[in-house]
């Protein structure tokens, strides 16, 4: 099979199940999707189970195996979605919240994967080890609220809260796989001491941004000189790839420094540097780039269920993962918006919805199929996809009640937008 039969088949099944979903189902496109490829896996299994000398699911696994989607995500696809989501972000509202963005992203996901390792590790008994266990929450730590961005928009959520919503769900994917590469490194046997840690943690971190605003930067002075939208959306596709490739080149984090490009560009440029008409193409050339990967991101999480192979201990630990995803998730959130002392925020409802918007998605999936052959890789694998069907699913099609439920009917008002963004 070629490259271009696979897009063929991709695409093919995309827009068959967004049809399905439009017309049967008319849920949200990406959870559409995911929901349409689900139950197309779930037959596929029944039919494989019955009818075993078909071998339908090893022909499914054929296929999907092909994708390589930890490759593809984590080295291409992610660039372009993180990039392409920056590119939309208030910054006024991202600059207002900054320090609880930045709190979230750091503090959070850090704390977030020491609860979840040690709650997982207390939990299963020892069954997973302690250093797998922290693997694990690792993957689990960065939120994906990409499959209801739009949903909550719509329902009216207070501009501080989106923002924030948005900003950490940006940062903490950078700040996840540097944890995750380093608690893999401390799980394969290698020593690694907290001096380290904390030294790679800052030189990819800090090194991402710096990158980040060099190229942008250039590419902002660059779009200045120019009134061409063809020429500048060909830049900003280079600024992406670019970026993106250099820092891994030199060891800095890609995604923070995508993200970073994608801010100033959406920024600068956006007031400086684009004639209404290149604000005109670059928008919908973007937003396209971003619902089109979207749409095949969410497709290949439908169908890596037949790669999950569950026993009873997995089973078991999907379920306590579950749980402990939530109330981790929920402790997470809480204890950084409690030290900044935000004022005029009303605090209990923008917890419960940080919590129950801290969706789980691609970059987890990815991560856990880019793990290496061990013991312990099937059942990591079924809790990571129990609990990003979980979040898709349930808090993601249940996110516009509850917003519904502690803002009113229009949601949350601009005033409440502002008092997100209100600091002591």
């Amino acid at each position: 099979m070629t490259s271009f039969d696979l897009i063929a088949i991709l695409l093919t099944l995309a827009a068959i199940l967004g049809c399905v979903n439009y017309f049967v189902f008319r849920l949200p496109s990406t959870i559409g999707l995911m929901a349409g490829a689900l139950i197309v896996s779930v037959v596929v299994l029944a039919i494989d189970r019955f009818y075993p000398t078909l071998n339908l699911r090893e022909r499914w696994q054929a296929v999907v195996a092909i994708t390589d989607l930890p490759h593809v995500f984590l080295d291409g696809v992610l660039a372009f979605m993180l990039f392409a989501g920056a590119l939309h972000v208030d910054m006024q509202a991202l600059r207002d919240n900054k320090w609880a963005v930045l709190a979230l992203a750091t503090f959070g996901t850090l704390l977030s994967t020491a609860l979840l390792g040690g709650g997982m590790a207390w939990a299963l008994g020892g069954a997973l080890p302690l250093t797998w266990c922290i693997v694990l929450a690792s993957i689990l730590a960065p939120t994906d609220p990409i499959a209801v961005a739009g949903l909550l928009q719509r329902v009216g959520l207070p501009s501080g809260l989106q923002a924030i919503i948005a900003g950490e769900s940006l940062f903490n994917d950078g700040v996840a796989v540097v944890v995750f590469s380093l608690a893999l490194s401390v799980a394969g046997g290698h020593s690694v001491s907290a001096t380290d840690v904390a030294v790679q943690f800052l030189e990819e971190a800090v090194g991402g941004v710096l990158l980040g605003l060099v190229t942008g930067y250039l590419a902002y002075r660059l779009m200045r000189l120019i009134d061409e939208y063809r020429l500048e959306l060909t830049i900003s596709l280079a600024l992406v790839t670019g970026t993106y490739s250099l820092a891994h080149q030199i060891g800095v984090s890609g995604p923070i420094s995508v993200v970073v490009t994608g801010l100033l560009i959406g920024h600068r440029a956006r007031r400086h540097a684009w004639s209404e008409q290149t604000q005109m193409q670059v928008n919908t050339f973007w937003s396209l780039v971003d619902e089109l990967l979207n749409a095949v991101l969410f497709l290949l999480l439908g169908f890596a269920l037949l790669s999950v192979e569950a026993d009873r201990p997995g089973l078991t630990a999907a379920a306590i993962g579950v749980g402990l995803a939530v109330v981790v998730r929920m402790i997470s959130v809480s204890v950084p918006v409690a030290f900044l002392h935000l004022r005029r925020m009303q605090k209990a409802r923008g917890i419960v919805v940080l919590t129950w918007g801290g969706l789980r998605g691609g970059i987890s999936v990815a991560l856990a199929l880019s793990l290496p052959p061990s013991p312990w890789r099937r059942e990591i694998l079924t809790v990571v996809y129990a609990v990003v069907v979980f979040t898709i699913l349930i808090q993601g099609l249940s996110i516009p009640w509850l917003v519904r439920r502690l803002y009113g009917k229009g949601g949350g008002s601009d005033q409440a937008g502002h008092e997100h963004g209100q600091q002591a």
